[in-house]
């Protein structure tokens, strides 16, 4: 492909992410890695040695408003701190860039809509990174619920977690009202995974959850009532052994996702069953959801279309975590508006 089919993108940041999305960028058909910048003197050319050392042609910058800058980026992805989210999201649209930004979009729902209020104004392609949903498995778990095998979907159950390690130690140093702990980090997942399952939005919300002495959660657990005797049972945390799973029940039987999580090699189970005795067991061709999701945005940043994972999706998302977070401070369920 020539420079003119490939979206030109600069990554804010230097995130442990990065060693999945700088040879994401590079591998992706119609994207190319142009900048990437740090805050931290030097941090910007480490990542891109240590990740991409052979790649040529790559800026770094020790200034992020730099990179903002830069006339040849043309669209940002922003792995940086939770909070920080809406900030800098905000400062690329404004300079006309496309936004690529890690989930959550941002912490509040308010900020989200400030974030969509300038994209339409500025004409930009803005979509929260849940690159878990390109992975083509989640297509076949959809095709199964629309073919009626399992019946009337009644209950989704996710799980996702992992055993904090010395090195993520960061992700519990915020409160969670600066996008520290579980909820903000894993928790988009588990509630995003179960949210897509159903044809209708939650209504209500009751959470529990383990606090440490930041005031970020550890470990949280909770009920979406999704109305009409529908509901999702979620948990995530970081003292649980490594789980990426959602399981959906239906009025006549039910279908599994073993792992959301995959990894470009791993290849994708998943299995059914009915009430009536049958049963399957599905290994699916291995895809890299990362690259996936990079070609499927920068499709729609080049050719104007809608992402896959647009704004109210992303509303709806951080609407429920809202509600997940202040059930699990007051003790009492939380309702959901609009």
């Amino acid at each position: 492909m020539n420079s003119a089919t490939k979206l030109r993108f600069g990554i804010l940041g230097a995130a442990r992410i990065n060693e999945r999305m700088i040879p994401t960028i590079i591998q992706a058909s119609n994207a190319e890695l142009v900048a990437i910048a740090s805050r931290r003197p030097g941090a910007a050319a480490e990542t891109l040695a240590k990740y991409a050392p052979a790649q040529k042609g790559v800026r770094t910058y020790d200034n992020l408003d730099a990179l903002i800058d830069d006339p040849e980026v043309q669209a940002v992805y922003i792995p940086m701190s939770n909070h920080e989210h809406e900030e800098w999201a905000l400062r690329a649209i404004r300079a006309g860039k496309h936004v690529l930004v890690e989930k959550p979009m941002a912490l509040t729902v308010v900020d989200i809509e400030a974030i969509e209020y300038a994209a339409k104004e500025h004409n930009v392609t803005v979509m929260e990174g849940f690159m878990y949903r390109f992975h083509p498995q989640h297509e076949r778990v959809k095709e199964l619920i629309d073919s009626g095998i399992i019946g009337e979907v009644r209950s989704v159950r996710s799980s996702y977690s992992f055993i904090m390690r010395p090195a993520r130690l960061y992700r519990l140093a915020e409160d969670v009202s600066k996008g520290g702990g579980a909820m903000w980090d894993i928790g988009p997942y588990a509630i995003h995974s179960a949210r897509w399952c159903f044809d209708v939005p939650p209504v209500a919300v009751t959470a529990i959850a383990k606090f440490v002495e930041s005031g970020a959660d550890i470990t949280t657990s909770g009920v979406i009532d999704f109305g009409d005797g529908k509901h999702a049972h979620f948990d995530v945390s970081f003292e649980w052994a490594r789980q990426s799973i959602y399981e959906v029940t239906g009025t006549k039987g039910g279908v599994k996702c073993h792992a959301a999580w995959r990894l470009p090699d791993d290849v994708p189970v998943i299995s059914w069953w009915t009430e009536d005795g049958q049963c399957g067991e599905e290994k699916l061709p291995v895809a890299d959801h990362f690259v996936l999701e990079i070609e499927h945005f920068s499709d729609c940043a080049l050719n104007g279309k809608a992402p896959l994972l647009g704004f109210e999706d992303a509303k709806s998302n951080c609407r429920t975590i809202e509600a997940v977070l202040q059930s699990a401070a007051s003790g009492q369920a939380v309702l959901l508006a609009g």
